[in-house]
């Protein structure tokens, strides 16, 4: 019942949140023993923030619920690659396992040959359609 793309889902309902604010559609989610500790989605507009990203607010999120700045036992559950800040974010809290929907190839961390802490596992591509679908549609709507 707790499968990857369970929890991808409500990535993809925070990053639906960010649309309706007209944010860039990018939602965020950390597990913790399979209860969803943290929610986020884009916030840059909203606060005027550069580093407002899902993934920021998330890790502050679930940092403060478990009253320590490590995410071990953590999952992060984000509908697309994080850039290089949240990956040195991600790096610095020792997150368990981080899953992405989409890729990001031009700002993503991975083609930056940047890496996640090493004892974190990295799945990509769960439910990369409905990830990459709605970012792709936000900018076109832009143009």
């Amino acid at each position: 019942m707790f499968t990857d793309e369970y929890y991808m889902k409500l990535a993809l309902q925070e990053a639906q949140i960010a649309l309706e604010k007209d944010e860039v559609p990018i939602g965020c989610i950390i597990v913790s023993n399979n209860r969803v500790i943290a929610k986020a989605h884009n916030l840059t507009e909203t606060l005027n923030d550069v580093t407002a990203h899902a993934e920021m607010q998330a890790i502050t999120s679930a940092a403060n619920y478990l009253g320590g700045k490590y995410l071990q036992n953590c999952t992060l559950y984000v509908t697309l690659e994080p850039c290089v800040m949240c990956c040195g974010a991600l790096n610095w809290s020792q997150i368990s396992k981080v899953v992405i929907g989409a890729r990001d190839e031009q700002r993503g961390f991975i083609n930056k040959n940047l890496s996640l802490h090493p004892k974190t596992e990295l799945v990509t591509g769960v439910m990369e359609n409905e990830c990459s679908d709605l970012v792709r549609n936000f900018f076109k709507s832009k143009r």
